[in-house]
């Protein structure tokens, strides 16, 4: 058992998290239960997922090393600092609220936070990239506790959400990601809206782009995932599998869209290669959502005249304005008995099984899994 007794602790409590000591190195480790400062909240995790991110950090394919691990999750408060009476959106709340944490920091005074780009700051990573060895160890959700710092925005779950926290869990990561990007790229009624990949990211992506009046498009090879596609309200789902080239698949956009291409296309495949694909799919003047290619040095042959012949525009988005969450939290309320939100959580593993949960993500037999902690 490891201890640091450099801050404050509840009396004799310990709790338990999740740390990675090099590529597929997991480790339990036990430390005592933080007490929070002034204007921090700890929090008991509910629940907490495995996302894509965690699979490439797992296997030493991401920036972040050696670190605690987890970014999606619900928690409920369990001891608030003398200072937090509500939320970052101004809501009231009490010991035992159900809130959904920014997995990142905006630090409000690097160069990035300074113009208001909030979703770039420098510092965003500054707590998750801790040692647990450092007080209040508990810096990231794949644990029994969570210790949300002053500078972690975080929003007590709507009402609607309350009875099911499967639904919100992931709300801090794919879909307050994809709802900052298409309103970065900008989707318009009656767009034509192209989703590459139909993970989490998008089929969250599907949603919203629904919701703002777009006509889908969702391309895969997944059984599983063309259907949830289809669930989640595409109006066209293409099987990379069936349509076996970038100009088959281009022929078909083409073909629903009478010969013009898509407005938009959105990449959260992950592969490098989709990205070149995706300038074949847009109609010249298109916007082009850059979101799933996030790892670093995995390159692809690549003519940027055609991006230039075709007057696209390019956006990224890696992170997003912290308040954008209160907006996600708000469109699931809103939309819960619209969308088949629960079947985006189809696998439950105690935390003690994250090996178990990490290997069966790589071999993609699940969408996406959730770790409950026990205590």
């Amino acid at each position: 058992m490891s201890t640091d007794s450099s801050g404050p602790s509840a009396d004799g409590e310990t709790g338990h998290l999740v740390y990675l000591d090099g590529p597929r190195d997991v480790e339990f480790r036990e430390y005592p239960v933080p007490e929070p400062d002034p204007n921090a909240v700890v929090t008991e995790v509910v629940r907490s997922n495995v996302c894509g991110s965690e699979l490439h950090v797992w296997k030493g394919d991401h920036p972040l090393k050696d670190c605690v691990l987890g970014h999606e999750a619900v928690c409920r408060i369990s001891d608030l600092g003398e200072n937090v009476e509500t939320d970052s959106a101004g809501t009231p709340v009490a010991e035992g609220d159900l809130v959904a944490p920014v997995y990142f920091q905006t630090c409000q005074s690097c160069e990035y936070c300074r113009r208001g780009e909030f979703y770039a700051c420098d510092n965003d990573y500054e707590h998750t990239g801790k040692s647990p060895e450092i007080w209040p160890h508990f810096h990231a959700p794949w644990g029994t506790h969570y210790y949300i710092y002053p500078d972690n925005h975080f929003y007590k779950l709507p009402e609607e959400l309350e009875a099911n926290p499967n639904v919100a869990a992931a709300a801090n990561c794919a879909l307050s990601q994809v709802l900052f990007g298409i309103e970065e790229v900008g989707v318009d009624y009656n767009d034509t809206v192209v989703v590459q990949g139909a993970g989490g990211l998008g089929l969250n992506a599907t949603v919203v782009a629904n919701e703002f009046g777009a006509e889908t498009i969702v391309i895969d090879g997944v059984d599983e995932r063309l259907d949830q596609a289809e669930a989640f309200g595409a109006d066209h789902v293409i099987d990379f599998r069936e349509l076996d080239s970038v100009e088959a698949r281009s022929a078909r956009v083409d073909e629903i869209t009478d010969g013009v291409g898509a407005d938009v296309a959105i990449e959260v495949a992950g592969v490098p290669e989709a990205f070149v694909e995706g300038i074949e799919l847009l109609r010249k003047g298109g916007r082009y959502l850059e979101m799933g290619n996030v790892r670093p040095g995995h390159e692809v042959d690549f003519d940027p005249g055609k991006l230039t012949r075709k007057s696209i525009d390019i956006t990224t988005a890696v992170e997003y304005d912290p308040w954008v969450l209160y907006d996600a939290l708000e469109l699931l309320a809103n939309t819960i008995d619209d969308y088949p939100y629960e079947q985006l959580i189809d696998a439950e593993f105690s935390l003690e099984d994250i090996d178990d949960a990490l290997e069966a993500s790589e071999r993609r037999e699940l969408t996406r899994a959730t770790l409950i902690p026990s205590r």
